[in-house]
Parts: structure tokens; sequence; C-alpha cells
């Protein structure tokens, strides 16, 4: 007999909507890295479906292993507060290290492959009619 048959049956759908809910916000996530054009809107899309998705994940399997066991399982929120220090994190160091060689192709006079689909992307949409903020200084 597996553990599985000992699962009640409010304990199931809970965890498989938690399950599905997690694994939806992470597929949108990355929706968001496949959909958007630049470097710094592709970066922000999958960080927060990362940290939203595995945290629906991680209260299922607590939810799951909580019910079978019949005591509280709380290893899992190490493993959350983990993810949601790391993840932030990551993305700000990968933005400073984009933007600081951003800067530092613009002072020399390089221009970077990037930075010029971006220029040419912002002209066609301005080409045809879409707001488009202008460049900071």
């Amino acid at each position: 007999m597996t553990p599985l048959a000992d699962l009640p049956a409010w304990a199931a759908v809970a965890v498989g909507i938690l399950v599905l809910l997690g694994t939806a916000i992470t597929a949108l996530g990355s929706v968001g890295l496949l959909r958007f054009a630049t470097f710094y809107e592709r970066v922000h899309a999958p960080t927060l479906g990362t940290t939203a998705g595995t945290g629906l994940v991680l209260a299922a399997s607590m939810v799951f292993f909580t019910a079978l066991g019949a005591r509280p399982v709380i290893h899992e929120i190490l493993i959350a507060a983990f993810i949601t220090v790391t993840t932030p994190v990551t993305l700000i160091l990968l933005v400073r290290a984009t933007l600081f060689r951003d800067r530092f192709e613009s002072d020399n006079g390089v221009r970077s492959p990037r930075l010029a689909n971006e220029a040419e992307e912002n002209v066609s949409s301005a080409e045809a009619g879409d707001d488009v903020l202008p460049p900071r200084a």
C-alpha cells in the first residue's frame, strides 16, 4: 500500500490546486522572458514567476507531508526563505553588471548590438505611433 492512499481528499485537492497555481505562475514568468524586448524587462518576469511559483509549490509540499505525517512539516519554509532572498539578489547583480557594461561601452564609443537593436525597436515603435519614453540622461 502506498502512502498516497492515506492522503485525505481535502489535502489532495489543496495540493493539486497549489501545484497547478505555482506551475502556472512560473510558466507566466517564462512567457514574459520570451515576450519582452529588452534585457531589463526580460530579467524581471522570471524573477517574479520563480519566487511566487516556488512559494506555492512549497506550500503544496507542506500541506502534503503535514497531512500524511499528522505533524507539522516546516522544512519548506527554510527553502522558501533562501529562494526569496537569493532570487532578487541575483536579479540585482545581473542588472548592475549589464548596466555597468552598457555604460562602459557607451563611454568608449562602442555600440553594443543589444543597444542598437533596442534603439531600432524604439524608432520603429515611434514610427508606428506608439508612445515611446525618452531615454534617461
